[in-house]
């Protein structure tokens, strides 16, 4: 089944109200906010990281880098990285820059930054190069349960 139909079975089953969004193939968050509108601040990127031995997605702004560091005091880890792209493919069964933030749909835990908490709705992938969805904020977390903490920084 592909990730953008199991995304939404998944929202629709736990009554969360999203809005799909449709829009010509794009590979980065820059790029969708260019052919949207949108502002990086309204978009989350999902990140796979490699923490100790096992994987999780970190959720940050569009217009954040990833804090490495901090992650891993965040995760109470030892290492915490960012593994190569054939990962997303043999581990999550996905192409790389298509992954949705809901851990849940892999197994993995989520750690979600706290400057998301600012925005009352977020743009995330819906898990193709031609697919976003638009949720609530809230209903993310409420949902998901990821670890919240601040572990992205400005570019």
């Amino acid at each position: 089944m592909a990730v953008y139909k199991k995304l939404v079975n998944y929202l629709e089953k736990n009554q969360i109200k999203y809005e799909p969004m449709a829009h010509k193939t794009v590979y980065t968050v820059y790029d969708l906010a260019q052919t949207t509108g949108l502002k990086l601040s309204e978009i989350a990127k999902t990140l796979v990281v490699k923490v100790d031995k096992g994987y999780a997605l970190a959720v940050l702004l569009a217009s954040q880098r990833l804090d490495l560091n901090k992650l891993k005091k965040l995760a109470k880890a030892k290492k915490v990285e960012i593994p190569k792209e054939k990962v997303m493919e043999k581990i999550f069964r996905i192409k790389p820059g298509t992954i949705t933030p809901f851990g849940s749909l892999y197994k993995v835990p989520v750690y979600f930054e706290k400057g998301l908490t600012k925005s009352t709705k977020i743009v995330i992938s819906g898990g193709s190069y031609t697919d976003s969805v638009k949720i609530k904020t809230s209903d993310f977390l409420k949902l998901e349960k990821p670890m919240v903490g601040i572990f992205g920084k400005k570019k």
